[in-house]
């Protein structure tokens, strides 16, 4: 009888728990700050702060506010029996900052100083049967300055504590040590393979992800303690972003014909290239990165996550038609690469470094420890020494020495290695620079997105500029999520240290912002053509693949055409598109076949799904236009006839139990009442950026109308007003303006209604979300229910979609009030709803934000406002962000700007 013998594998007993998800109580104590100067009980892992220990600190606090605690643990544990004549190293995966570790009273080693890497201790020898004791020092401060000027004096959250897994693992006293991998697109395969003790043979043995043998086993000899190996595979499925096809190699170490240790790697096969003045290839295709900086960070437990909330990162990303990732500005949990690995990501790690390094003793141990961990994830495709400054140049040698796979390296915010990587650059300074530069382009971090800044503001401009210059490998935004952090020393608040900490796409705990969809919208792999549907509408869209690895006839394209009604689910007719064949990079035609009464609905939808069933995006094209729904929804007739009263002051009006008073003089809406009281809606239009200098008023009957208009002069009335009054009590009013200026911030016509007063909006436009000047797309064509909010994005309670603020493309709105409702209909294309003034947020000194917004309570514009960026003006993230220009003051009518609204302020 023939037996085959197993290796033993490597086997872990976690001392911790896993994550903030799953944790084991150790003793704690805490030198200073809150709960301080007693033995308790605290989670492992966990930041102390989150715990209610310690003091919290952001990084740019002065020196005396910084907590210098220290925190003290203890564990008590048992080793498996069978563990004996086992080297047993204790594994720490980060802690915070500087750590001294105890065995039985013993040290095991030198005090580790780094937070955010792995570092490992062999105890053996200090270990005895049954129980054994571990005590752990750990200070948030670092003894070695250094440390702290890479680590501690930085624009993010300071936290301390073991906030990563703490585990054992038991190998044989023969084991591989160590495994550098490359896997080329190519199909060849490197490993060097280090050893330690006696064996003669290694092994490697592929399987794919089904557990299928993917081609022959590979068996060499032990060279002394590192083993080069090359293996050729044919044809193996390429890692990308796009099809992260991953492999499991199993490595075996055996003596005599019996194995002895054992290991397995995931491995993906791809090959990445630099190609100077030229750009980033991966598998032979040149890249343009589309992505996001990330911290290793959650609310409620700081710096200590899990696999779980490394997979929602990743899907939020990835649902974003991101590609990329940045560690900012740390080496992440090893579970978020094993996430980007097999969902799809790039990668850029980063030693840490803000804008302060590691002198060279330290920052050569610790980049050793970050490469030990990291090298052989395929989703890492960049290593970055630093940021903004925090660049030990004596290092940068170590990664080109010992990285097997050659990838590059990056300085961030420098001119570097080929690669211009500057941080914030204004559009025309930036992308002027980029137009006659010779470097690759690829920002590493840009358009801040502090509060509702930056990210989806202006990224269309830039993201069109980046997508159509050859030297462009795209770039990366700041940041992913807000780093708003619980404060147990404050009832639980979140906080994110004022304008600090708001910077994400997402709120703290993953709540989307606008930009969210504005940014996938814009970085849809699928490019939609812009196209208006007319009668003369064939059903065919002109498509751009902008993929690198996927033909879109592997996507899927899905048509719903819809009756919108306020109130009721809309009427639909649905069916799917034949997918065209275009090969990335090329464009090409989407013939829908939509039903012979397709111009019966409302609007045209086109949702388009990846490989993985995956929505890209959905596209919304009104069909039926706002004078159309306004011909039907307007009321005219009625049995009541229109009554006019008038003194020296007013026009009173009574129509079909309407009672409307407009002011003799500037002809403004005073007072709109029905049987329930007065509507509170009035002292309107005022014009923004314009001279309310309506003048000569007339009141006449035009049929069964009543029409109060105002006399065009060139030299002192050339803005007019006409109210037309129809027997229904409907009431239409007719604004002819022209801006002050050439360049305005916005235009259009305020009305006065009280904020206390709203309840909610019911609108046919784009929503849910509001948009900004440079923040049009991400929206969808509906009729949309929102309720009243105070919310400001990036602020508590971060309750999305914010209900202030501009909304595109209104057809009509219903506003719900406390004690009224009342509807606004236009029959004008183009019309932006403005519903109040959001609370302004704490800017920086710079004041770049400046999210203007017109006087009044409730606008209907024609141009609205941009907003800016933690560092940029609206004005200097690109063409979209620049003010509204008008150049016509001829003052012909012909000429003016012109706004038509309808208001029904019959009792509902």
């Amino acid at each position: 009888m023939f037996c085959f013998v197993k290796a033993q594998q490597t086997q872990k007993l976690y001392l911790s728990g896993t994550g903030n998800d799953n944790t084991v109580n150790w003793d704690f104590f805490s030198t200073e700050g809150m709960n301080s100067g007693r033995w308790t009980t605290i989670p492992v892992p966990s930041n102390w702060e989150l715990q209610g220990f310690g003091k919290y600190n952001y990084g740019f606090n002065k020196e005396a506010n910084k907590g210098k605690e220290q925190g003290l643990y203890k564990y008590k544990f048992s080793v498996p029996s069978d563990w004996k004549n086992q080297k047993i190293n204790i594994v720490f995966e980060g802690s915070m900052t500087d750590t001294e570790v105890k065995i039985n009273g013993e040290l095991a080693g030198e005090i580790h100083q780094g937070s955010f890497y792995v570092f490992k201790y062999d105890i053996s020898k200090l270990l005895k049967s049954g129980e054994n004791l571990l005590e752990v020092k750990v200070s948030k401060h670092s003894a070695n300055q250094s440390v702290n000027e890479a680590e501690r004096k930085a624009d993010f959250w300071i936290f301390g504590g073991i906030f990563r897994p703490v585990y054992l693992e038991a190998l044989p006293q023969t084991y591989i040590d160590r495994v550098q991998l490359d896997a080329k697109a190519n199909g060849v395969l490197t490993a060097n393979v280090f050893t330690k003790g006696q064996a003669d043979k290694i092994s490697i043995e592929l399987t794919d992800k089904d557990g299928k043998k993917f081609g022959n086993d590979f068996t060499a000899k032990i060279t002394s303690g590192l083993t080069k190996i090359e293996q050729q595979f044919k044809s193996p499925s390429l890692w990308s972003s796009e099809f992260p096809n991953l492999y499991t190699a199993t490595f075996t170490l055996s003596k005599n014909g019996k194995p002895i240790h054992q290991i397995a790697k995931k491995i993906g096969f791809r090959t990445v290239e630099v190609k100077e003045r030229d750009g980033v290839y991966v598998n032979g295709i040149k890249m343009k990165f589309k992505g996001v900086n990330r911290h290793s960070f959650y609310p409620t437990s700081g710096r200590t996550t899990s696999k779980k909330i490394s997979i929602a990162d990743v899907e939020l990303m990835k649902e974003m038609n991101m590609n990329a990732v940045r560690m900012s500005h740390y080496p992440p949990d090893g579970h978020f690469l094993d996430v980007c690995d097999s969902l799809g990501l790039f990668v850029m790690d980063e030693l840490a470094g803000w804008h302060g390094n590691y002198d060279t003793p330290t920052g050569t141990k610790l980049f050793k420890e970050m490469m030990l961990n990291d090298e052989n994830h395929p989703s890492i495709i960049f290593w970055a020494n630093g940021n903004e400054g925090g660049h030990n140049r004596e290092l940068d040698h170590l990664f080109t020495d010992n990285d097997i796979q050659k990838r590059p390296l990056i300085h961030p915010w420098e001119i570097f290695g080929g690669f211009e990587t500057t941080h914030y650059r204004e559009f025309n300074y930036g992308i002027g620079n980029y137009d006659h530069g010779h470097n690759i382009l690829m920002p590493t971090e840009f358009l801040h997105g502090m509060w509702d800044g930056g990210h989806g503001a202006g990224i269309e401009d830039y993201w069109n500029a980046m997508w159509n210059n050859p030297l462009s490998a795209g770039g990366f935004l700041w940041d992913f999520a807000d780093q708003a952090v619980v404060r147990t020393d404050k009832a639980g608040e979140l906080d994110t240290d004022g304008n600090h900490g708001p910077d994400g796409i997402v709120g703290p705990y993953h709540e989307k912002e606008g930009s969210f969809y504005t940014i996938k919208e814009v970085w849809s792999p699928v490019f939609i053509e812009k196209r208006e549907i007319t009668a003369g509408f064939d059903g065919s869209f002109l498509l751009e693949n902008r993929y690198a690895f996927t033909n879109l006839n592997q996507c899927t394209f899905e048509w719903r055409l819809k009756k919108l009604k306020a109130g009721a689910d809309a009427e639909f007719k649905a069916g799917k598109a034949d997918t065209p064949n275009i090969k990335p990079f090329e464009k090409g035609k989407l013939q829908v076949d939509l039903p012979a009464d397709w111009k019966s609905f409302d609007a045209l939808y086109l949702t388009v799904k990846d490989v993985y069933g995956k929505e890209l995006f959905t596209w919304s094209f009104p069909i039926t236009l706002p004078a159309a729904d306004a011909d039907k929804i307007v009321v005219k007739t009625a049995s009541s006839k229109v009554i006019l009263k008038e003194d020296a002051k007013v026009y009173q009006v009574l129509a079909n139990g309407i009672d409307l008073t407009f002011d003799k003089i500037t002809g403004l809406l005073q007072q709109a009442k029905n049987a329930k009281g007065v509507v509170p809606f009035s002292n309107g239009p005022v014009l923004q950026e314009g001279v309310n200098n309506f003048k000569n008023f007339t009141a006449k009957m035009d049929g069964e109308n009543l029409v109060i208009s105002s006399k065009f002069d060139k030299k002192e009335s050339w803005n007019t007003l006409q109210w037309t009054i129809y027997p229904s009590g409907w009431l239409k009013m007719e604004v002819k303006y022209f801006p002050s200026e050439y360049f305005t911030t916005f235009v259009g016509l305020n009305f006065s209604y009280p904020e206390t007063e709203i309840k909610s909006v019911e609108y046919k436009g784009n929503g849910p979300y509001r948009v900004w000047k440079n923040r049009m797309k991400g929206t969808e064509f509906g009729i949309w229910k929102k309720d009243y909010n105070d919310s400001a994005t990036g602020e508590p309670a971060w309750q999305y979609p914010e209900f202030k603020g501009y909304h595109s493309n209104m057809y009509w709105c219903e506003f719900i009030g406390k004690s009224q409702t009342f509807k606004v209909v236009t029959d004008r294309e183009d019309v932006f709803l403005r519903l109040f003034t959001p609370k302004k947020s704490k800017d920086t000194e710079y004041d770049n934000m400046s999210p203007t917004f017109p006087t009044g309570d409730i606008s209907f514009m024609n141009g609205i406002s941009a907003i800016g960026t933690k560092t940029q003006k609206p004005e200097t993230t690109g063409p979209m962000g620049m003010k509204n220009i008008y150049y016509d003051f001829d003052k012909a009518p012909s000429r003016a700007l012109d706004m038509t609204l309808y208001f029904d302020f019959s009792v509902r």
